[in-house]
């Protein structure tokens, strides 16, 4: 018998204090019929700005084909961030992380298994983050006997074509103004008076999005090459490449020595397809849909090779 698509429940989360407000998420059940019901769950972290919008198709495609095969899979929109309370002004990086240990925290309850944190580009630098909060938080409750039954099972990381330096991240995202800028006859220096602005705790206007210093800071801090301890824990690593030859970025290749230095069960893999974040159009990745599911269901390891 086939298994039975039951449709993905909207609801609100409450957002935690200083914040407050409601999180906005979606939640993709394991379909009755899966072939291995009750795999774990999955918590979705978004890209930033204009990454999440283009991205939103895929990622609901991919959260129906993991639901098929039995993981509970539940998008959520971080403070400030689609229909989510607030304004992108409003949010902070630690709102942020806040959201994502809420979003962990109700899937444990709900759905006690092996739990994923599913990040996309700059969503990687915050559940790395997450993950190292969670098992801080595992220890406190085991040194005081209050061990809960959710923090027994193990806590992976899934990453799609991730940004590895929030450096980075928020110095390329300055630049599209700097780019407008400069076609305006400006001079050159605007992203540094952008990065000047944002010390100074004033909201800076990029792209139609207004940044303000408690999302910029944090994510300037933001690295994955301080991986989480691991704890029989697994890193998926997935990238889309239109090029040929189709292979990983080398700019990963630090980052998964680290990972896998610490204790980590690595594997990666790059698949044939578009950019999906960033192109014009809508566009799907077909082949990460179907590596993501294999990869997190155990029928395809692809590990990686220590890398220097």
């Amino acid at each position: 018998m086939p298994a039975v698509s039951p449709p993905p429940e909207a609801f609100f989360l409450p957002g935690s204090a200083p914040a407050g407000g409601q999180r906005f998420a979606v939640l993709h059940k394991p379909q009755a019929g899966a072939a291995v019901p009750g795999q774990g769950a999955v918590l979705f972290v978004h890209a930033f700005g204009e990454e999440m919008n283009k991205s939103r198709r895929m990622v609901a495609l991919t959260a129906r084909a993991l639901a098929a095969t039995g993981f509970a899979v539940l998008q959520l929109d971080l403070l400030g961030c689609g229909d989510s309370s607030g304004d992108l002004d409003d949010a902070s990086w630690d709102a942020w992380l806040q959201d994502v240990q809420d979003g962990a925290a109700w899937l444990r309850r709900h759905h006690p298994g092996p739990l994923w944190l599913w990040g996309e580009r700059s969503g990687c630098l915050l559940a790395a983050e997450v993950a190292h909060r969670l098992h801080a938080l595992d220890q406190v409750q085991a040194h005081h006997g209050a061990q809960q039954p959710a923090a027994q099972f193990p806590l992976h990381c899934l990453f799609w074509q991730p940004q590895t330096s929030g450096k980075l991240v928020l110095q390329q995202f300055l630049r599209l103004k700097m780019a407008s800028q400069i076609q305006k006859g400006a001079n050159k220096g605007v992203t540094e008076q952008l990065l000047a602005d944002l010390a100074a705790g004033h909201v800076v206007e990029v792209a139609g999005y207004r940044l303000g210093p408690g999302v910029a800071h944090g994510l300037a801090q933001a690295s994955l090459l301080k991986p989480p301890p691991a704890r029989d824990s697994r890193l998926v690593w997935l990238e889309v490449s239109s090029r040929e030859p189709v292979a990983l970025l080398p700019a990963g290749a630090p980052v998964l020595a680290q990972w896998q230095a610490s204790g980590h069960q690595v594997s990666t893999e790059a698949v044939v397809g578009p950019p999906f974040w960033q192109t014009l159009e809508i566009e799907d990745a077909p082949a990460l849909v179907v590596a993501t599911v294999q990869h997190l269901a155990g029928q395809r390891v692809m590990a990686a090779a220590p890398t220097t």
